[in-house]
């Protein structure tokens, strides 16, 4: 937000004349848009009461009666209840009569009157006033200290006429503080006014910023206070953890109460799920809502997996168990059967059969066409393994010429076959069991691939 200062039509920066840098401590401060500033108003007609802001954002009411010209921002000197004081014009017009009947403030004789634009003696007076704040701030907390008074001193606003103080603090509980008053009046020698005001007050009046980056909304704008309760927490789905929902002031966040009215518009439409929700697989309990979308996720007691649902499936489960019926899942009231695989794949089985009933077909009758192909065969099988022998023999020979140091592996292949053209006949001759061969060690002398 910008400077409090207003513009004329020619565009020159009126008011405090910073242009935009205000050296007055109150700019950003509970500032009102003056939305009527561009329009002619008729001049007679014009509401004579302005608004005026003081230290940290405090603002008054007070009456022009003397009709004087003035811009937002300037400085004037208005009426105290003893002596005067310096304040700075934040809004006039038919603004401030709508601003007064917001606040519930009568347009009587008791609203007390503006008696001049502040000059430059004015000012400086009212800047060495101001001097004074900070050290009898601090002083009147050892006094506090001292007396072990249950209270906290936030701010002291000194009146620009140098007669009077007015000191803000905050307390849980009633305070006496009688001769806290008199010490003060007597070390600073002007008239003392304790002020208590509320911890949401207290921080508007000290600013800060807030969590969501920005200036606290009750230094800037909000000047009513309504109550936050930790159920508009619970209706927006949020943790309920005090660090988090409290604010500066030690009280509940008021930005709790922006959305609520949505928040309660959209759970109409959000079932309420007071207990498990039963399905064939097990209870299912609510974990999470999401309020605008219409999604509640649920899960199971032994699965750590959220299923999310709609509202209208919710309801729609909620309905059957009612009536005494499980779904088969939260999905799904009754579970799909599944095709088995033989089915699937059938086709390729009676292929698969079509093929073997054929090759049987075509195998029985080569059979048939050539009985003697087979007794043929054999025999020339039988003259092929004395050949076979015979170039073992002539290989064994040969490498044993070239190498009769080293082993022969063709001897152990002679070996194997005179040892199987050996064995015996079980059915032949089954007393032989107990009769071992002569020669147990086929290889020694009986190879005919070892060489002599």
């Amino acid at each position: 937000m910008g400077c409090a200062c207003g513009t004329k039509k020619d565009g020159k920066v009126t008011g405090c004349n910073n242009n935009g840098a205000c050296g007055t401590g109150g700019c950003n401060k509970m500032n009102v848009f003056d939305w009527l500033s561009n329009m002619e108003m008729p001049v007679e007609d014009k509401f004579d009461v302005a608004e005026i802001r003081f230290k940290n954002g405090r603002k008054d009411f007070y009456r022009n009666k003397d009709r004087i010209q003035l811009t937002t921002g300037d400085a004037v000197v208005v009426e105290a209840q003893s002596g005067h004081h310096i304040g700075y014009v934040s809004m006039q017009g038919e603004l401030v009569r709508l601003q007064m009947q917001k606040k519930k403030v009568a347009n009587d004789d008791e609203i007390k009157k503006i008696y001049r634009i502040a000059n430059q003696r004015d000012l400086e007076k009212f800047e060495e006033t101001k001097k004074r704040e900070n050290p009898t701030l601090y002083r009147t907390r050892e006094v506090i200290k001292h007396y072990k008074l249950d209270m906290k001193l936030s701010d002291v606003e000194y009146q620009a006429d140098n007669t009077k103080a007015t000191f803000f603090y905050s307390a849980e509980e009633r305070v006496d503080f009688r001769e806290l008053i008199k010490q003060l009046a007597a070390e600073f020698k002007v008239r003392v006014e304790m002020r208590q005001i509320s911890l949401r007050q207290e921080a508007g009046r000290i600013g800060g910023i807030g969590v969501c980056g920005r200036e606290l909304c009750c230094s800037t704008w909000l000047s009513d206070f309504k109550n936050v309760a930790t159920s508009a927490a619970r209706y927006q789905n949020l943790s309920l953890n005090p660090s988090k929902l409290s604010g500066q002031c030690g009280r509940l966040k008021c930005c709790l109460n922006y959305e609520l009215e949505t928040y309660m518009e959209a759970l109409q439409f959000i079932p309420e799920v007071n207990r498990p929700l039963l399905t064939d697989q097990g209870e299912a309990r609510l974990q999470k809502t999401d309020i605008f979308r219409k999604l509640m996720w649920f899960g199971y007691k032994e699965d750590n997996n959220w299923y999310p649902l709609n509202v209208e499936r919710v309801n729609e489960i909620l309905r059957l168990n009612a009536e005494g019926k499980k779904p088969a899942t939260l999905q799904l009231n009754e579970e799909e059967v599944k095709a088995p695989i033989g089915t699937l794949n059938s086709d390729l089985e009676s292929m698969d059969k079509k093929f073997k009933k054929s090759a049987k077909k075509n195998k029985h009758r080569n059979k048939n066409q050539n009985p003697n192909r087979n007794q043929n065969q054999q025999p020339n099988q039988n003259q092929q393994r004395p050949n076979q022998q015979n170039q073992n023999q002539n290989r064994g020979g040969r490498n044993a010429g070239q190498n009769r140091g080293e082993q022969n592996p063709n001897q152990n292949r002679g070996g194997q076959n005179q040892q199987r053209q050996n064995r015996p006949n079980p059915n032949q001759n089954r007393d032989r069991r107990n009769n071992p061969p002569r020669n147990p060690n086929p290889n020694k002398g009986n190879n005919p691939g070892t060489p002599s």
